[in-house]
């Protein structure tokens, strides 16, 4: 990890930087990476990215619950938002964390509430994706990940990988002869040397080296990613070995590059926008200023704007 990134995620654990983002984030600049604190807000957001020819994948941010209780609410809020989806006519996904779940306080309750998340979009017709977390629930959630596949199949629910794991080498190649949909990302977490590639150029190698590997079994991937040298890389693969658009997708960051999601619209590329909502924010707002402190700039200049 960066020295830069690291020291962005260092301050933003700190008390008084969390109360003060907290209270006044949104009204500060926050809204430009979140989309509400509630679904209604955020599907309301999701109708005008559509009709921009843009699809989305809704996220109720939040991490670890402390009760299982906590976690009966996030799986209540994540059906919720299947069913809104469905009556709204949102063309939109979902995203779940499993520790939102309750996969630190028990892995088989977190495994129950998944199942019933991905019973809900089988019934809905539609597709839930595991977001994957830290290095130390990987193997946890891709075991959780692999029984439900068995379950429901490739059309409703799919897992996230990490380019900057070594072990992600070996699990693609599992995912691949599974016939998973997998989301690429290069990773948000801070993770030791021991087990993640510790400089950027070796963990966009790796990441473009695991989209084309899933690319070559048949299978389809979403490649996320606001990088342009790896968006142009895997633009000229497809075109090269006649992979047809409607096998894989590009995805970005709600808030982040904007243009440039739009440019790949009119370009014919299918595009999806990760879009969070919830009131638990400031965990994935910080890990977005750290994999660009630049956007840190975006929040200070709002601060001073009269």
């Amino acid at each position: 990890m960066g020295i830069g990134r690291s020291i962005v995620l260092g301050i933003a654990a700190n008390k008084t930087v969390t109360n003060f983002v907290t209270k006044h984030g949104m009204k500060l600049g926050a809204k430009r990476f979140i989309a509400g604190e509630s679904l209604q807000q955020a599907a309301e957001i999701v109708k005008a990215l559509n009709k921009e020819g843009l699809m989305v994948t809704l996220d109720h941010v939040g991490e670890s619950v402390s009760t299982k209780q906590e976690a009966i609410e996030a799986t209540n809020e994540a059906i919720r938002i299947l069913e809104i989806i469905k009556k709204e006519k949102l063309n939109s996904n979902v995203s779940v964390k499993l520790t939102q779940l309750g996969l630190g306080l028990d892995p088989e309750f977190a495994y129950e509430n998944m199942d019933r998340i991905a019973k809900a979009a089988k019934e809905h017709n539609n597709f839930v994706r595991i977001d994957i977390e830290d290095s130390t629930v990987t193997q946890i959630t891709i075991d959780i990940f692999k029984k439900l596949f068995e379950k429901y199949g490739k059309d409703h629910i799919g897992l996230v990988l990490q380019s900057y794991l070594y072990r992600t080498e070996k699990d693609m190649i599992e995912m691949g002869k599974l016939g998973a949909n997998i989301r690429m990302v290069k990773g948000a977490y801070k993770e030791p040397k021991e087990v993640a590639f510790p400089r950027k150029q070796d963990v966009d190698d790796n990441y473009i080296k695991m989209v084309k590997l899933h690319m070559q079994s048949g299978n389809y991937i979403a490649v996320a990613s606001h990088d342009e040298n790896i968006i142009r890389e895997i633009k000229r693969y497809v075109k090269e070995n006649n992979i047809p658009n409607d096998k894989f997708e590009f995805q970005m960051l709600y808030g982040v590059r904007n243009g440039l999601q739009r440019e790949l619209v009119k370009e014919g590329y299918r595009v999806r926008v990760y879009t969070p909502y919830g009131k638990h924010w400031y965990p994935y707002f910080s890990r977005r200023i750290a994999e660009r402190p630049a956007n840190a700039f975006f929040i200070l200049k709002s601060m001073f704007k009269s």
